[in-house]
């Protein structure tokens, strides 16, 4: 075979890799095999040499020529072979990691096509182990040779199938974990059932998710009938503590009962009002049972005994007014806004946020000791919201809800507890006194920190200055063991304040920005949902957008932004328009398999990774939280990514369908900071109260088909909804 002197060169440094390596396992294949065919060593050492930097352990080298040095070696057992190929896996290894390839320069270029054609007509001087005719003398099985060659070629086969597959396997998430140190006198009364108190007291425990702590040392206590808001930045574990007294991995008396509302229903052909009463099962148990004993004694079937049970049913069912439990529940599900023909409809027709409010509709009508609610205004319009703050008002039982809505908190919370530092403090009163009483401790805080500081600072400039005066010394060790005695004075940790930062180096745009002018739309011909719309806005404008769900709010928005194409009327929109729009479904739809840098770098590519951590680190999500799988973040962090990504191309407009979803409180009051210093327009649909009084200048209702402005504001809102309350009888 001719070979060109580039071709020579090139070759050179790879027959001296291969040669050094064999000259360490061939020393070891020689000494224990002596007696070894010269074509089944051939075979090994060329299986050794390609597969080499393959092998994992040393199973791997006998699988793949273990088979054949049995055949070799009579004198030795498996154990033996074993040994050996564990040997020559050591030696493998070893001499990869000291091998270096030498590249060397080429004295002229190499002709592939003249290198394809002379290999192509060499291809038949190449003889492989199974193609020489083999003497008669040889030791060696060639049917377990060729077993063992195939071994290792699925070996191969497999592993090429394991990395071609590793970019689509699901992603595994940490899980929650919680520990508390066990009381034994707690544990007898709790097994005794002596125990029937319903106030909940969990100490010195801890929670975890994967391997970072969320609280340590922890102490929780749940007075009975009392109302906790559980507050806290977003990613410190507030859900999670829910799912852990849920789960009762943390210890709740067994006699307590708990109902987390946190999965919505499923979807069959139970109506609705039929699933919010199957929710009270002592009464579901008691009518199946009346309905059994009635159909025997109807039968004739009946005994005496069972006449006397019915009685005892009959006055069980009207001690927990059984009779009136269907109006209960449908002024439940009235007040989250289900209409009588709804409250008739199977749940398998609503959608997933309605099912989510009959969920909580079966959590409010079942009563249990234990409440526990995770954000139960995201679901909700604000008419809905109005009416929990006025129901839960009335609540007998205990409750922990976690909420970023201020107002709400404010109208049902009878205790605050805020949730940092991995510790839990409990406050007295609703929201705004917590917002006071905690900054009246943190000054107390900081005074004691600072006379603690300056009194340690006099102490050592005595030491400081009597230090070698022998007169002194007798004072000077006093003070220094009194300062050894003081205890560890650590600085007062203060949350670090949100900012949110949407660009605004564009330019002003002249009016009309954004306008409908007679619009009419609608899905189907039988419903119309618009009808002879005019609505305007500019880049002054801050607009709120309420109404009840179902009314069209979310559809404005489209026709705003131009994804839908009205019947008839006209959209005018500026030419330099740029709107960024944000909503709940553009958080659901982030890709959970890869870090918040990643996912800036796929949707706008071509820039630098600090660009994007910059981008991201505008909404708070720095340093490791970046580099985290989406999957791993909360709520409100995904939201801050969603954030992020609506505002790389720098819009001059913002609509924003339900922005604080999630949101923790402190990342609202930025938001709304954010959204008054930006220069250009906003329009939103939001239920947050908070958000609304301190952003909206102009409050849009959608209702009967028609868009209408209040003049007087979220308080008139407020009113005409009371007022409705109270003439249907909802309250």
């Amino acid at each position: 075979m001719r070979r060109g002197v580039g071709a020579q060169l090139s070759e050179a440094p790879q027959r001296q890799g291969p040669v050094r390596i064999m000259a360490t396992y061939v020393d070891i294949l020689k000494s224990e095999f002596p007696e070894i065919d010269t074509e089944v060593f051939d075979y090994i050492t060329g299986v050794l040499d390609s597969g080499g930097s393959d092998f994992e352990d040393g199973e791997e080298v006998f699988d793949a020529i273990g088979g054949v040095l049995q055949e070799v070696a009579a004198d030795k057992n498996e154990d033996d072979v074993r040994s050996i190929c564990l040997q020559l896996f050591n030696t493998l290894k070893l001499t990869n990691c000291h091998s270096n390839q030498r590249q060397v320069l080429l004295d002229a270029p190499v002709q592939l096509s003249q290198i394809s054609a002379e290999s192509g007509s060499a291809t038949n001087e190449v003889q492989g182990i199974w193609m020489v005719k083999r003497t008669q003398s040889t030791t060696v099985d060639a049917k377990k040779l060729e077993k063992a060659e195939a071994k290792l070629r699925a070996k191969h086969e497999r592993r090429n199938e394991k990395d071609s597959q590793k970019p689509s396997n699901p992603l595994v998430l940490e899980e929650a974990s919680a520990s508390q140190a066990s009381s034994k006198k707690e544990s007898r009364v709790d097994m005794s059932g002596k125990n029937r108190s319903y106030d909940i007291r969990i100490e010195n425990f801890d929670v975890s998710f994967g391997e970072r702590s969320l609280l340590q040392g922890a102490e929780l206590c749940l007075a009975s009938g009392r109302r906790y808001g559980l507050v806290g930045r977003n990613g410190l574990g507030k859900t999670t503590l829910l799912k852990m007294l849920a789960s009762r991995s943390l210890r709740v008396p067994a006699h307590i009962s708990i109902l987390h509302v946190e999965q919505e229903v499923a979807g069959d052909d139970t109506p609705a009002l039929q699933s919010v009463l199957e929710s009270d099962t002592v009464r579901e148990e008691l009518l199946a049972e009346e309905r059994k004993l009635n159909a025997h004694i109807s039968n004739g079937t009946a005994e005496g005994s069972e006449s006397v049970r019915l009685s005892e049913i009959y006055a069980r069912l009207e001690e927990i007014e059984a009779d009136k439990a269907p109006a209960r529940a449908s002024v439940i599900l009235a007040g989250l806004g289900f209409s009588p023909k709804m409250q008739q409809q199977p749940t398998k027709e609503f959608s997933g946020g309605w099912r989510m409010r009959l969920a909580l509709a079966r959590a409010l009508f079942a009563k249990p000791d234990l409440l526990l609610l995770d954000e139960p205004t995201n679901m909700l319009d604000v008419r809905a919201i109005l009416w929990l703050e006025n129901y839960l008002q009335t609540w007998q039982s205990t409750i922990l809800v976690v909420s970023h809505d201020r107002n709400f908190l404010n109208a049902i919370a009878t205790d605050i507890i805020h949730l940092h530092s991995q510790r839990l403090d409990s406050y007295r009163g609703d929201y705004e006194n917590f917002i006071k009483t905690k900054e009246d401790r943190l000054k107390n805080q900081q005074r004691e920190y600072e006379a603690q500081l300056q009194y340690r600072e006099h102490i050592q400039v005595f030491i400081d200055r009597f230090r070698y005066n022998a007169n002194r010394a007798a004072q000077v060790q006093s003070k220094l063991k009194l300062l050894e005695k003081l205890p560890e004075l650590k600085p007062i940790e203060k949350e670090s304040e949100v900012v949110l930062r949407f660009p605004d180096n564009f330019e002003k745009l002249s009016p009309p920005i954004l306008q409908l002018d007679e619009v009419e739309f609608s899905y189907s011909p039988e419903h119309r949902l618009f009808t002879a719309l005019c609505v305007s806005a500019d880049l002054d404008s801050r607009i709120c957008i309420v109404g009840e769900n179902g009314t069209g709010k979310s559809t404005l928005l489209k026709l705003l932004m131009g994804e839908l194409t009205p019947l008839s009327g006209t959209r005018h929109a500026h030419r330099n328009l740029k709107i960024g729009y944000f909503s709940q479904h553009h958080v659901d739809q982030l890709d959970l398999n890869v870090c918040s840098v990643e996912l800036l770098l796929s949707k706008f590519p071509g820039r630098t990774e600090e660009e994007y951590r910059r981008q991201l680190g505008r909404y708070g999500i720095s340093g490791e939280l970046a580099t985290r799988p989406v999957a791993s973040l909360s709520g409100g962090q995904k939201s801050r990514v969603a954030f992020a990504q609506m505002t790389m191309p720098c819009p001059n407009f913002y609509i924003l369908d339900e922005p604080t979803n999630h949101l923790d409180m402190e990342t609202i009051e930025a938001l709304a900071k954010s959204l008054n210093t930006f220069k250009g327009g906003v329009v939103l649909v939001s239920h947050d109260e908070r958000l609304i009084r301190l952003v909206c200048k102009e409050l849009w209702v959608c209702e009967a088909g028609r868009v209408h402005r209040i003049d007087g504001g979220f308080d008139e809102y407020k009113d005409i909804l009371q007022e409705q309350f109270r003439r249907e009888g909802y309250l």
